[in-house]
């Protein structure tokens, strides 16, 4: 693959008080994974500085002024690295949520969506961030998700995938209350859950993905004698997308939907509800779980962990997670620039 054809990923080192810029060091050693994409690390020259040390890394990078500038680049074997000052070391107390923390994260993803805006990037990847910290420092939304989707102009259907290898999971609902869930099921949003998370696995480069679709009740509702969501609402769901071609199954009892995707028969499962895939998902393999903002213009990607502040400057982050949120935000964000 020629350097022209390679995306252009844009990294960035996550809330500063946690493991962030030590897990963007661990990845950026391997030579196997930056040399799928034409790299370009965005944030603070103090911080990427420190999460070196703490690995006990060094990671030889080539400066560039902006973001703008990382596609023209003619060796794309060492990562660009955009400095952008955002905090200041004495604002960061490790392992804390703090509002300079936050908004460091924040004013860096955004000129990173910014620069998904004018094409200059096909994708990003994330470190973990801190919600709380992320309020505190501005965000006026419940997650980043929909901070990203405002900042985007998006005003269609999104959702986060979680994704643990081959299998990828949507949600119809998820920083809600638990109570709210119900009344959030809905033929449509089930149905938009259902598309976007098909096409953005034949985006991830599987051409005829096997999704199946979660029941809400115990039982799967147990033929109405333990709530009718399966029968009125989900059930007909799974109809009207077999019947615009779009081949999902379901709806399926969800404490068993997941023996069946771990053994290879489905590659997708839409879930109702945030905890129903994500106790799964973490179950099967914390470590390398992938988060993937979904229904954005532009792929944006992070490891499914936090930021992990009860480890946080001791040399212990594992990589893995951050890893394939890498690899996938690589392929997504190829299929993104041969879409142009």
């Amino acid at each position: 693959m020629s350097n022209t054809a390679l995306p252009v990923v844009a990294l960035t080192l996550g809330d500063p008080a946690g493991i962030g810029a030590e897990l963007i060091a661990r990845l950026l050693s391997r030579s196997e994974l930056v040399s799928q994409a034409n790299v370009a690390l965005i944030g603070d020259r103090w911080l990427w500085e420190e999460g070196q040390r703490i690995a006990g890394i060094q990671v030889p990078t080539a400066p560039c002024a902006s973001l703008a500038r990382v596609r023209g680049r003619t060796d794309t074997t060492r990562p660009a690295f955009i400095a952008m000052d955002t905090v200041a070391p004495e604002q960061v107390h490790r392992s804390q949520a703090e509002a300079a923390g936050g908004a460091s994260a924040l004013k860096v993803l955004d000129a990173c969506m910014d620069a998904a805006l004018a094409r200059d990037i096909d994708a990003i990847c994330f470190a973990p961030l801190n919600k709380f910290a992320m309020k505190l420092g501005g965000m006026k939304h419940e997650d980043e998700l929909h901070h990203f989707a405002k900042h985007l102009g998006v005003s269609s259907y999104f959702c986060e995938f979680n994704t643990l290898g081959r299998l990828w999971t949507s949600r119809v609902s998820s920083h809600v209350p638990l109570k709210d869930a119900a009344g959030l099921l809905d033929k449509n949003r089930i149905k938009d859950a259902a598309r976007l998370i098909y096409r953005s696995l034949q985006a991830n480069g599987i051409a005829a993905p096997k999704v199946a679709v979660a029941g809400f009740n115990p039982h799967n509702g147990d033929g109405g004698t333990c709530g009718r969501e399966e029968i009125d609402i989900i059930a007909p769901a799974v109809k009207e997308l077999n019947d615009e071609g779009i081949p999902v199954a379901g709806p399926f009892p969800a404490d068993t939907i997941f023996l069946k995707a771990r053994d290879g028969e489905y590659e997708a499962i839409v879930t109702m509800y945030h905890d129903q895939g994500q106790i799964a998902i973490k179950l099967m393999g914390f470590s390398q779980g992938v988060t993937v903002q979904g229904g954005l213009p532009v792929p944006i990607t992070t490891p499914a962990h936090g930021t992990a502040y009860d480890i946080a400057g001791q040399g212990k982050a594992n990589v893995d997670a951050t890893a394939n949120a890498f690899a996938i935000a690589c392929r997504m964000g190829f299929a993104r620039l041969n879409s142009i």
